[in-house]
């Protein structure tokens, strides 16, 4: 099995640091969701709100973050994301009321979207084959160890300081990554690309209407001119948006990207299963404090187990992938995902985590840890280096997109309420969106063809 070199080492490194804070900040926020609301104000609209002005920025943008990457470089994109992600970090910290909060949300996804496309990219141009397969394996590991360990670190922080807290340290690993990059002696040259910032502003505010229709839709009832006009411009304005990719020169989303089957098929079983993942990560930070009544450290660490899955089995799991391709990797993985959020239906009012909610993290972390580098490497790998960044950025927005979108309609899902029938609609909806993935998996993926590993 060949070894990564020095300047892969790095790469891998500076990309996982990179994308941490971005997929860590998505999903830190979840088990502080009751003490921000309880200091802040608010109810279940503000909670959405929190959650959703993040994923509103970072997926609408990530599209044109993608061809600002391959148009002006990755390190230099990265570079600026990181010093905008540190700022937006510490205004998130010091907001002192919902709006502001709300806001400074926005402005911190704004910023990740840069980092995401810009990291992966920087895999895709210094690895092939198996290595690359490897590489994003351990980036995955780490990555979306960072999405399920953000709710311990928040409940730790919630208990023992400040929800407050989690955010002023992302300056940490941001100043760690800016030293390594400005270790990194890798060829990043500007390409004459035009970025389309239309299509760019047409999507941010597309997707920005139709969410806010559906959060505040159980509000306001559809028949509320509030609640239509917004839903029906945001579509009219993302179809715009379509039509545009289809037309341009240089689109923020090449439509051609999707005649390669394995990139339009993973495309959409990303669609499904970051839906599932984001709706059963909101359901767990908050049912396990407001329903079953844990202190928010103890609903962080109900997660715990599929962190720790993930960070010892995703690197291998990407491994196999290389070798035997995505498709059985992507169908069992999503199933028994599916079956572990079938169990969260034992849950009741006799509350018990070792008995009702433990098999589920199990299961979860298995079925995780043998989807998500399977996933990314089937999707990266369809496409050509030199579109690389456009692709995870395409990838990464579709995930992104799919977690806004169930995170609107949770009122929706739930009956109104997350109470314990609310959480058992919701795991039951998890579920479904989950074998979905599966079985769109199994029906699309192919192995990919066999590649040339570059050498030096």
């Amino acid at each position: 099995m060949p070894a990564f070199s020095a300047l892969q080492r790095l790469v891998i490194t500076i990309a996982v640091l990179a994308s941490f804070v971005t997929f860590l900040d998505g999903t830190v926020v979840t088990v502080a969701l009751p003490a921000i609301s309880e200091e802040l104000g608010g109810g279940i609209t503000t909670q959405q709100w929190v959650v959703d002005a993040y994923l509103i920025t970072l997926s609408a943008l990530i599209l044109l973050a993608g061809s600002l990457s391959d148009a002006y470089g990755r390190v230099r994109i990265m570079r600026i994301g990181l010093i905008a992600f540190g700022l937006a970090s510490i205004a998130v910290a010091a907001a002192p009321e919902p709006l502001t909060l709300i806001l400074a949300r926005a402005l911190q996804g704004a910023a990740g979207a840069l980092l995401v496309p810009s990291s992966l990219a920087l895999i895709m141009a210094t690895m092939r084959g198996e290595l690359q397969a490897r590489a994003i394996g351990v980036w995955t590991a780490f990555t979306t160890g960072a999405q399920i360990a953000g709710p311990l670190l928040g409940g730790l922080f919630v208990d023992l300081l400040s929800w407050r807290f989690v955010f002023v340290i992302n300056v940490i690993p941001i100043g760690i990554t800016l030293l390594l990059l400005a270790r990194l002696q890798l060829p990043d040259h500007p390409r004459d690309l035009r970025v389309d910032w239309w299509s760019g502003a047409l999507c941010a505010l597309g997707l920005g209407a139709v969410v806010f229709a559906l959060i505040e839709q159980p509000n306001l009832g559809w028949g509320s001119p509030a609640i239509w006009i917004p839903a029906t411009a945001g579509i009219v304005l993302f179809v715009w948006f379509l039509i545009r990719q289809k037309r341009s020169r240089t689109p923020l989303m090449p439509l051609s990207l999707f005649a390669a089957r394995n990139f339009a098929w993973g495309n959409l079983a990303t669609l499904f299963i970051y839906a599932a993942l984001s709706l059963n990560g909101f359901i767990i930070g908050v049912y396990l404090q407001e329903g079953a009544g844990l202190p928010a450290t103890a609903a962080g660490l109900a997660s715990l187990p599929i962190t720790i899955l993930m960070i010892l089995l995703s690197s291998q799991a990407g491994a196999w992938a290389g070798k035997l391709g995505p498709r059985l990797f992507m169908t069992v993985g999503p199933l028994l995902m599916a079956a572990g959020a079938l169990l969260l239906l034992t849950v009741s009012d006799d509350f018990s985590y070792w008995g009702q909610v433990l098999p589920s993290m199990i299961l979860l972390g298995l079925g995780l840890s043998l989807t998500v580098a399977p996933l990314t490497s089937a999707v990266l790998g369809a496409i050509d280096e030199n579109r690389s960044g456009i692709a995870s950025a395409v990838n990464n927005a579709i995930s992104r997109v799919a977690g806004l979108i169930v995170v609107a309609m949770l009122s929706t899902i739930v009956g109104g309420t997350l109470d314990l029938d609310g959480f058992h609609s919701a795991a039951l909806v998890t579920a479904a969106l989950m074998a979905a993935g599966g079985i769109v998996s199994w029906i699309g993926i192919r192995k990919p063809a066999a590649s040339v590993t570059p050498t030096g």
